[in-house]
């Protein structure tokens, strides 16, 4: 396919700089998001023993009910009732107090009421919030904007990347010239991610710029479809039941949900008591075979009295039309169809996607210093600030997310019991680590810098499994080491630990021996490589 130079050019200039401009969030966003496709091992993971006894039986949930009421009357306002008994939810009936405290309650041997606090981990939230906001530690209402404008340019660097590589497409796409040229081999490994993977990003972009301006949206269609009655238009349908009906139990309101929804399973259902005394009921679960509007679940209201189902804009699999297209967009987003299949792909396809971005930028200082070479009759500079700045940033940026997130899911098992909040205790890790890195790059450099941080994310990153053993072993943290999924957090830390020490070692020889006309050399130029007259320049950084 023939583009004309000028046009070509134009286009890569765009597919440059949006990349430049919005790379460094967007790895954070996808490294962030491909963690986030575990969401549910590691809040497992990370969820600290709760002292409780056993949870009780579905069937003696109401009598837990009304002892707990009985006691805590304040816990009438909102409680739950779970019907999934794991690691992270312990307790058969749980409600906040006024502080958004979480508790939960069960039966001593006794029959006697017993409580305590069941605090949901945080770190698995942060690592989402990461993903949402691309990295930026503002507030949610001012962070999204950003990450909209973000999204949108990541959306032309796609379209601009494509028009750019149209022109050699077939002789390049799979042309991985493995030679001395390293910028080459980046640059073929980046247009085939990129080329391989673009249905991912397309959909990526677009569901980002839906979730950034998503208030805006509903507005609108508040204002122009619904004539402002949206809000109400929840739970519209009041209960159909007698006045002094009785709440049914958990347990039929299971099998009255089964009888609407089958393949439908509950996880949890929620009561809420409005200043009137009237009761209403939103019901968690999942369909495996249909869309769901949350990562892990869809929901709907229900009536406690009847069972019956009296708002499934979002049930899983009965939806309507307008609700179901609205819900693929959040679908295609977390990766919620598929089972684990889809999960490990989103997983991988993340990470590559955190490639592609850290491949571009890279890609981008050796071009600036090729074109400075050129322009210089072949004399070998110091390098531009330019180039050394940015390449320090992608060092410092890419590796400080990946050292924070290790760290604070580390930090998981230690905090509990240690700190007052603990949310705030993990963001301050992420960002203390965060910011160490990047300053620690910027000061030593690209080159030194890499070495140094990629040894450190192995190393924050080895933390994790580590952590699993020592909470086994110490008896001062006794039932940490959850069976099944939970382990797979250890797993694949141990895995992601060993290749960074692997890139760690290939980034230290590349250093050493590579090419010493580079922002990743430790090396001085030959001087007998430079033209005659030329001076031999600095170190490179």
């Amino acid at each position: 396919m023939k583009i004309r130079a000028d046009v070509l050019r134009t286009y890569t200039d765009v597919h440059t700089w949006v990349g430049i401009v919005g790379g460094l969030a967007l790895f954070v966003a996808f490294y962030a998001g491909a963690i986030t496709m575990f969401e549910e091992p590691l809040r497992r993971w990370a969820s600290p023993p709760v002292a409780l006894p056993a949870a009780v039986a579905l069937e003696r949930a109401p009598e837990l009910i009304d002892a707990v009421l009985e006691r805590h009357p304040e816990a009438a306002r909102a409680y739950a009732v779970h019907y999934r008994i794991d690691p992270d939810t312990p307790a058969r009936v749980s409600w906040e107090d006024e502080a958004d405290v979480r508790y939960g309650a069960a039966f001593d041997a006794h029959g006697q009421l017993v409580t305590a606090r069941t605090d949901e981990a945080p770190v698995a939230q942060l690592i989402d919030v990461l993903h949402q906001q691309v990295g930026l530690p503002f507030e949610h209402e001012i962070s999204m904007p950003i990450m909209g404008v973000i999204a949108l340019l990541y959306g032309v660097a796609l379209v601009s990347g494509v028009i750019v590589l149209l022109p050699t497409l077939v002789q390049d796409l799979f042309a991985w010239r493995l030679g001395r040229n390293l910028k080459r081999l980046w640059l073929d490994v980046h247009n085939a991610l990129g080329v391989f993977s673009l249905p991912f990003h397309v959909v990526m972009a677009l569901t980002a710029v839906v979730f950034a301006f998503h208030d805006g949206f509903y507005a609108t269609q508040n204002a122009l479809i619904y004539e402002h009655r949206l809000d109400s238009m929840w739970g519209r349908e009041p209960s159909q039941a007698a006045p002094d009906a009785e709440l049914l139990t958990p347990q039929q309101l299971a099998a009255r949900m089964a009888q609407q929804a089958p393949g439908f399973t509950p996880v949890a259902v929620e009561f809420r008591q409005n200043p009137a005394g009237v009761t209403t009921a939103r019901v968690i679960g999942y369909d495996a075979r249909e869309m769901m509007r949350a990562p892990t679940y869809g929901l709907a209201s229900l009536d406690p009295y009847t069972g019956r189902f009296t708002d499934t804009a979002y049930l899983p699999g009965h939806q309507p039309g307008w609700e179901k297209l609205v819900t693929s967009f959040f679908t295609l987003h977390f990766g919620s169809f598929g089972g684990a299949p889809v999960r490990w792909g989103y997983f991988l396809l993340g990470l590559a996607g955190a490639f592609l971005f850290y491949s571009g930028n890279l890609i981008w200082v050796e071009a600036r210093r090729r074109r400075q070479r050129r322009q210089d009759g072949g004399v070998l500079p110091p390098q531009k600030r330019s180039s050394r700045v940015m390449a320090a940033l992608t060092v410092g940026v890419c590796l400080g997310c990946v050292s924070g997130i290790s760290v604070t899911i580390a930090a998981a098992k230690w905090l509990p019991g240690r700190v007052q909040d603990l949310e705030a205790a993990h963001t301050y890790i992420y960002y203390a680590v965060f910011l160490a890195c990047t300053g620690w790059a910027l000061l030593r450099g690209a080159a030194r810098a890499a070495f140094e941080l990629l040894m450190l994310s192995a190393g924050a990153t080895l933390l994790i499994p580590a952590t699993s053993l020592a909470a086994a072993l110490f008896a001062a943290a006794p039932g940490w080491n959850w069976p099944g999924t939970a382990r797979l957090v250890d797993v694949v830390a141990f895995a992601g630990a060993l290749l960074f020490v692997a890139l760690a070692v290939r980034t230290r020889r590349r250093t050493l021996h590579g090419d010493a006309d580079s922002v990743w050399s430790l090396s001085r130029p030959d001087p007998s490589s430079a033209p005659a007259g030329a001076r031999a320049p600095h170190a490179s950084v």
